[in-house]
């Protein structure tokens, strides 16, 4: 056992983990970030992707030991004062999710895309997201998404549902 000392969502965790946890199962099991998805095990689909001191990093291929002292953002960590991150609003607003299994990692991604290119081109959103795969929408949606907020046109000020279904 290790101890790791991460901060997650902007606050600090201090764990013993086995040095072969993979984060994604740190952050779910330990500290309970479950929208965190575990998809492949093999960093094919992105589902996993959480950002790594700003960075986006595939959390089914990175062990916990690997983030100590590392500040970690997780897709529940965008919100702030429960507003929506205008990448999960644009989401929203565009359609761009259907199962909703990859749209974690995708968000993730797609926030670390325009962080490095704030205003990619078409092209260069698809190229920036072929590490994240989506088995229902047929990107089209997501494309939209990343195109709205790297435009400007994103909704602002969302507030995060209480999950009511209407």
């Amino acid at each position: 056992m290790t101890r790791v000392n991460v901060t997650v969502d902007g606050v600090l965790y201090s764990d013993e983990v086995e040095n072969r946890t993979l984060l994604v199962q740190y952050l779910r099991e330990q500290v309970g970030k479950t929208g965190t998805v575990i998809g492949c095990d093999t960093t094919n689909c992105g589902a996993c992707t959480v950002h790594l001191d700003g960075r986006s990093v595939k959390s089914c291929t990175m062990l916990a030991v690997q983030a100590d002292g590392h500040e970690i953002t997780t897709i529940e960590g965008l919100a702030t004062d429960g507003v929506l991150h205008p990448m999960q609003a644009a989401f929203h607003d565009s359609h761009a999710l259907q199962c909703g299994f990859c749209t974690p990692g995708m968000i993730m991604s797609s926030i670390d895309l325009l962080n490095d290119n704030p205003h990619p081109t078409e092209t260069e959103i698809r190229r920036g997201l072929e590490g994240n795969l989506c088995r229902c929408t047929g990107y089209q949606n997501i494309v939209r998404a990343v195109q709205q907020v790297a435009d400007g046109s994103a909704p602002a000020g969302t507030p995060v549902s209480s999950g009511s279904t209407s």
